[in-house]
């Protein structure tokens, strides 16, 4: 199966490297000529809690050639429109397009590559881009063993190309195949707009506002808003990592603290990690916000839901982003006025 990787940032690196290794012959595809230069002459190097470097083929797109069977998606959401275009030449009529991306980008995608050449999954765990051809492995090499990819189709059938697709993501870790890609996509959103989005708006790694309880009460109503996004929609969450994301989802804010617990046992397996959205601002770029916290956001306005919280994440990271730069934990006070609304032990109408 001729099958490639576009978009090597800090999971492609780290995915690709993991598929070679495992035999699986991967083509890795990237627009920035000095990582392509970087993987082919120094091979995908992997850090953190697993350190490996693997021999691999690189190219930029206008290297591409003939057709592909399989292609993962693993480039921003940013750049869509410009990736799927160009990869339509490299499609045949059975190919398969698997979106790892962050948000919920399946309906895009599908509406360039068509939908029976779609399918989408979730990443559970995190990396952080070193430099050209090197990622850093932010989670423990025992959770992605135990939890590294759901995938599924739109429609929710179980087909035989989902095997085939299992049997590459695999190479890196547990693979499950379920029949709600929705709800693993809202669980995702969940998981990203939650400390991906508080750790882009505060300039911390998720350990930071773990350890931060006030950073924490805003991010226990970013959970509540997307759980209710969801219900509107008429979406059941998927359980995720094993857990069930409905324990996150409360009625009145003076049960926030009893939900911490959980938080620590979910998320501290992932404390060095920094949200590739934050990674992003770093280096002066455009991030994914509007497809993750900004996704909830359009979501709660099309179904009547509020999602105040959500939307400062949104505010906060757009005005970094804006002018170049990236915030820090005294950026919590914008938070204040939100907080003193709606977290005083008062009944929740969101």
């Amino acid at each position: 199966m001729r099958t490639a990787i576009i978009g090597v940032g800090s999971l492609g690196t780290i995915i690709g490297a993991l598929m070679t290794y495992k035999g699986k012959s991967v083509d890795l595809i990237d627009a920035n000529k000095e990582v392509v230069e970087a993987l082919n002459t120094q091979g995908a190097t992997i850090t953190g809690f697993m350190e490996l470097n693997v021999p691999v083929k690189a190219y930029t797109p206008d290297q591409m050639t003939g057709k592909y069977d399989l292609v993962f998606l693993l480039n921003k959401q940013t750049a869509n429109a410009v990736v799927l275009e160009n990869l339509l030449p490299f499609l045949h009529k059975e190919s398969t397009v698997c979106t790892l991306q962050n948000g919920i980008p399946e309906e895009s995608v599908a509406a360039v590559v068509g939908r029976e050449r779609t399918i989408g999954g979730a990443v559970g765990f995190g990396a952080t881009w070193m430099k050209p051809g090197v990622s850093m492995l932010t989670t423990t090499k025992e959770a992605v063993e135990k939890f590294a990819f759901e995938i599924g189709e739109l429609d929710g059938v179980v087909r035989p190309r989902l095997t085939a697709v299992q049997e590459y993501l695999q190479c890196v870790g547990k693979t499950d195949i379920l029949t709600d890609l929705m709800g693993i996509r809202y669980s995702k959103v969940l998981m990203n707009a939650t400390f991906s989005g508080m750790s882009t708006a505060l300039g911390g790694t998720f350990g930071d506002v773990l350890a931060n309880p006030k950073a924490m009460t805003c991010l226990a109503f970013i959970a509540d808003e997307c759980i209710k996004v969801s219900r509107a929609q008429g979406i059941q969450l998927a359980k995720m990592q094993g857990e069930d994301f409905y324990a996150f989802e409360f009625q009145n804010s003076a049960e926030i603290p009893s939900k911490m617990s959980l938080y620590q046992k979910i998320w501290g397996q992932h404390v060095k990690l920094k949200a590739s959205m934050l990674q992003d601002l770093e280096k002066g770029r455009n991030c994914e916000i509007d497809y993750i916290n900004g996704i909830i956001c359009k979501k709660g306005r099309e179904y009547n839901v509020p999602t105040p919280f959500n939307d400062k994440v949104v505010e906060l990271v757009t005005e970094a982003q804006n002018r170049r730069g990236v915030n820090d934990f005294s950026y919590l006070t914008r938070f204040d006025g939100l907080l003193e609304q709606y977290a005083q032990g008062v009944k929740v109408t969101l």
